[in-house]
């Protein structure tokens, strides 16, 4: 059996440069990441705060080992944000295509996709390797069943499982951030940098709904797929890509490398996560073909 690598997915929250940076140091240092990914992927906005941090963290991350992957914007809106992508397409990194938009830019050759590019067939995920997709993450809704069908019809491509974290469900052409503060999302004054992990949204009956985070609607709970890593392989499954968050990530990510290295099992793996300072509540539903917000449980 292949053993499964580890990806840190791409940062979907505002944080200062600072916080970036001593963030990612740790991450190179210590956490058992193969992949790492950079970039903005919610809002464009943000790019001017944390693109100067970026060069000097890639090379703290390539200098601990760590494979570096360029991330693009899933909903570009300007000619700006448009540029900035083909610019990053042009880079001799691996690229993540979060946008189709962006495959001109880079076709032919190599990239992977993140979760939010629709690929929920097996002729979307043969397209997308046609034109240099060596690894394909695909949306978070999907149930394990349903990655397996579509990885076993494409056995070339490196299917990733979107693990750990905040879901991300959707993404607006209003900042909820902007409106919640009575701004316009011209002038947010990026008032969703208050709320680093993202900001909890409940129902009218004050219960758990959602969380939005700037542009971007996330799941309310805290998503955790954890699969003996047999079942993972038997459905071709060959990465895990886990979501950055502001609590420990180097402790999720050594429990995740516990779990896929078969020193955990998942049962021990969920409660070690549960005693962590996560911002919601554990679920899985949707890796079970279920509602996503149902609580984690063992399958």
């Amino acid at each position: 059996m292949n053993r499964l690598a580890l990806t840190l997915g791409p940062l979907f929250f505002h944080w200062p440069a600072e916080k970036l940076r001593d963030f990612y140091f740790r991450i190179a240092d210590e956490a058992p990441f193969e992949r790492v990914h950079i970039g903005e992927v919610v809002c464009g906005k943000r790019m001017p705060f944390s693109d100067p941090a970026w060069p000097e963290i890639i090379e703290r991350l390539e200098q601990c080992g760590k494979e570096v992957v360029l991330s693009t914007l899933a909903a570009p809106a300007t000619v700006r944000e448009r540029k900035s992508i083909a610019e990053l397409c042009a880079d001799g990194r691996v690229v993540e295509i979060n946008d189709i938009t962006a495959l001109p830019a880079r076709s032919g050759r190599p990239f992977v996709t993140g979760p939010f590019l629709n690929v929920y067939n097996e002729a979307t995920a043969r397209f997308l390797q046609r034109h240099g997709a060596t690894g394909i993450c695909p949306p978070v809704e999907l149930s394990l069943e349903t990655v397996g069908t579509i990885a076993a019809a494409c056995p070339e491509i490196e299917f990733e499982l979107f693990a750990f974290g905040r879901l991300p469900l959707a993404l607006s052409g209003r900042c909820y951030h902007a409106r919640l503060h009575g701004l316009h999302k011209d002038s947010c004054q990026f008032t969703c940098e208050q709320d680093p992990d993202g900001l909890s949204v409940d129902t009218l009956d004050d219960q758990s709904f959602l969380a939005i985070n700037g542009v971007q609607t996330l799941s309310d709970g805290v998503h955790a797929a954890l699969f003996e890593p047999a079942d993972l392989a038997a459905r071709n499954i060959r990465r895990l890509r886990l979501s950055p968050h502001g609590c420990d990530m180097v402790e999720v990510t050594r429990i995740y490398r516990d779990l896929i290295e078969e020193r955990q099992d998942p049962e021990g793996a969920r409660f070690m996560l549960s005693c962590l300072k996560l911002p919601g509540h554990l679920v899985d539903g949707y890796t079970r073909g279920k509602a996503g917000a149902l609580p984690a449980q063992l399958t």
